[in-house]
């Protein structure tokens, strides 16, 4: 398959901001999340350099073979996919700023996993077999994950993956997991007591003890996405930032993408918005997803004394074992970084008693860190599915729609996995891996019953997204 894409006028710079930075923005009620917008500000932009050349807005009307709808890590791995392994040059659709999403909001925490369930929920879903083929494909993804970063500068912090009981009576449920692990995924997991962890590692003053994870590399998510851009663009592909999808159109098989300078003629098209997934975009993605809001903050550059005061003996990462979890690291220049939840709608995003709540509990972690402050602060939407796990499918065969969606905020490392997995599909050349449920079938709506009996399902709606948080918390910190 050969492109059809114009030569490229593109500029020699990265094509600048057109409009604020929207830090309300809400895909659930809000239409195309812009046009040509800033970066939020979060310590990856702050801290990565000057974005990447890209190829500019889209202007005029243009042929192509594939176009790609979202320029973060998925969108942009598909891209490279399709040019390295298939010779097929994309052109990648972005409605702000390459990588603006959730690619440069994240935890950069690339872990061995995929979706929010479990390797032991695997197992109650969908049987062993099928639980040692999809914990397979997560380590296939991990040694993928590193190729393509062997060559790029983005603060690699290998080592492993933390999980911090953050109360004694979640010791039994990490052992059980841990010993299921190794026993029956050959997976070297190891438990550790709360006074080794608190002496060797981290003085994370509500460990309890601790699970750790062989697979696990801390990252620097901007550096990494403005990689991803070069590695993109220079295997032929064509990125063109605040050029949103503002209407879609199927004639004859041709899919008429409508941007605010021209409409991009696309015979396939992947889509990957992450959290950033328009109701708007198109009818198969209407209610696939419940985007719910993360909070990051990064402190200023800690001084060794106050490292060594507050115990972090590491920058391997960590994540308690709360439902309403936190993930924290030391960043190489010392820097704190920890992130949990947030508000519930993107209005109510800006209130400061968010930021505040993440301060406290950072301080109630470490303690001695109560006269330090964010130097960053910023928020983002997670992609959550239905059922908690990926889709990166062909959701209907007579058309040439696909997408990659629904990671439930463990994207950073299998981003690179689905973008290739992605391609694989748009090219025809799918492999043994497909018949697992990850690529089978659309992203679910929520079963009513499910809604009802089951905790993973009742976000769908926000006003039960409210009751779960309430819920979650009793859970977390009381029963």
């Amino acid at each position: 398959m050969n492109t059809t894409n114009p030569p490229s006028n593109s500029p020699s710079h990265a094509t600048p901001a057109q409009d604020r930075y929207d830090p309300a923005y809400d895909p659930l009620e809000d239409g195309s999340p812009g046009r040509g917008r800033e970066y939020a500000p979060t310590y990856w932009i702050g801290t990565a350099g000057d974005p990447p050349p890209d190829d500019g807005p889209v202007q005029g009307d243009m042929d192509v073979d594939v176009a790609i709808i979202g320029s973060g890590f998925t969108g942009l791995n598909a891209a490279i996919a399709l040019a390295r392994d298939y010779g097929i040059q994309a052109t990648v659709l972005e409605a702000n700023r390459s990588s603006w999403g959730c690619s440069t909001r994240n935890g950069g925490q690339a872990q061995c996993a995929s979706g929010r369930l479990s390797r032991s929920q695997w197992i109650a879903r969908w049987g062993l077999a099928t639980a040692r083929r999809m914990h397979q494909e997560c380590v296939d993804g991990m040694e993928y994950f590193k190729q393509m970063i062997a060559d790029i500068d983005c603060e690699q912090q290998p080592g492993g993956h933390w999980y911090i009981a953050h109360r004694p009576s979640v010791m039994p449920r990490l052992e059980k997991e841990a010993k299921l692990l190794r026993e029956t995924f050959n997976y070297d997991a190891r438990m550790v007591d709360a006074a080794t962890v608190r002496r060797d590692w981290v003085d994370d003053h509500e460990c309890a003890g601790a699970m750790h994870e062989p697979e696990g590399i801390g990252i620097h998510a901007g550096k990494l996405a403005f990689a991803y851009l070069r590695k993109a663009r220079a295997l032929g592909a064509k990125v063109h930032p605040a050029s949103p999808v503002i209407g879609w159109e199927t004639k004859n098989g041709i899919h008429h993408l409508k941007t605010p300078n021209g409409i991009v003629r696309a015979k396939a098209v992947g889509v990957a918005t992450g959290g950033y997934t328009s109701q708007t975009l198109h009818r198969e993605l209407r209610n696939r997803l419940m985007p719910i809001l993360s909070n990051s903050i990064a402190t200023r550059p800690l001084t060794d004394a106050e490292v060594a005061e507050a115990g972090i003996h590491t920058t391997q990462f960590f994540t308690d074992t709360r439902i309403l979890r936190h993930y924290y690291r030391l960043m190489p220049d010392h820097s704190l970084q920890i992130g949990s939840r947030s508000a519930i709608t993107g209005r109510a995003a800006p209130d400061k008693k968010y930021e505040d709540l993440l301060i406290s509990d950072m301080h109630r972690k470490f303690p001695s860190l109560k006269h330090v402050g964010p130097k960053y602060s910023w928020w983002g939407w997670v992609d959550v599915s239905h059922d908690m796990m990926p889709r990166i499918v062909q959701p209907d065969p007579k058309l040439s729609i696909y997408y990659s969606l629904g990671y439930g905020g463990n994207g950073v490392m299998y981003s690179a996995q689905a973008g290739r997995r992605l391609a694989m599909l748009i090219a025809g050349k799918p492999d043994g891996a497909f018949d697992l449920p990850i690529f089978r079938g659309r992203l679910p709506f929520p079963n009513v019953r499910e809604m009802i009996t089951s905790e993973f399902f009742a976000p769908y709606r926000r006003i039960g997204q409210r009751l779960l948080y309430k819920w979650y918390y009793l859970k977390d910190e009381v029963l």
